[in-house]
């Protein structure tokens, strides 16, 4: 009687057959403004939409776990996919239900970021930061990334770790500012937002800004020779 399914990086056309059914079945739809907005078109007209921000989570959450229990079908959404940066917000559902959930993998801004820019995630590893609590083991194994000749693919947080906040933070950490970087807002775009290097990364962007940080030493193609 209740979902959480991602619905992707902010664009219809990227929602899975498996989620638009899911919502388009629905008695309730819950998410974020932001994230509601992005499958608008696919509610039904029938459904009950209820939208919430950081402030009013836990109330709203409560008001769709009630509908829930009064045996409507009720799906939550999530940006991107639930368990690349939304799983505190699972467990927000999960508290306000009493009971482990079904969820949905949607795709992630992490996979169509690295579509963009062209990198695997053999050789790249992907870190969010959009969480609340302690930053510091996250950003300290984002260190030992770089260190070790990887990729990283980096969700900010808003709005106090922003990726200017990151890149000062690793270059004060020894970490060279000459690391190729990508910021991107808009992933349904083709062109990133910004590109430099890492020590020049001071420019504001919004909340739905994305990084990558490239390592100084590509590594090099394993496939047999030509």
């Amino acid at each position: 009687m209740i979902v959480c399914t991602g619905v992707g990086p902010g664009h219809v056309d990227f929602l899975t057959r498996w989620a638009e059914e899911l919502i388009s079945e629905a008695d309730v739809v819950a998410g974020f403004d932001a994230v509601v907005d992005v499958v608008r078109s696919v509610i039904p007209q029938s459904a009950e939409i209820v939208t919430m921000g950081y402030k009013d989570q836990v109330a709203k959450l409560e008001e769709v776990a009630r509908a829930h229990h009064a045996g409507k079908r009720c799906v939550v959404v999530f940006m991107g996919d639930i368990h690349f940066s939304g799983f505190q917000l699972l467990e927000r559902v999960e508290r306000a239900c009493g009971h482990a959930v079904e969820t949905v993998p949607g795709i992630s801004s992490a996979q169509i970021l690295a579509s963009r820019g062209r990198v695997c995630f053999d050789e790249t590893t992907f870190l969010t930061l959009h969480r609340r609590g302690d930053l510091e083991p996250f950003l300290r194994h984002l260190v030992h990334v770089l260190e070790d000749g990887r990729n990283a693919i980096v969700i900010p947080r808003p709005w106090d770790f922003m990726p200017k906040d990151i890149a000062a933070w690793l270059v004060a950490r020894f970490v060279s500012a000459e690391h190729p970087v990508e910021v991107w807002e808009n992933l349904t775009r083709g062109e990133a937002e910004w590109r430099g290097a890492l020590g020049d990364c001071t420019r504001e962007f919004s909340d739905m800004s994305i990084m990558l940080i490239r390592t100084l030493v590509p590594m090099g193609s394993q496939i047999e020779p030509a």
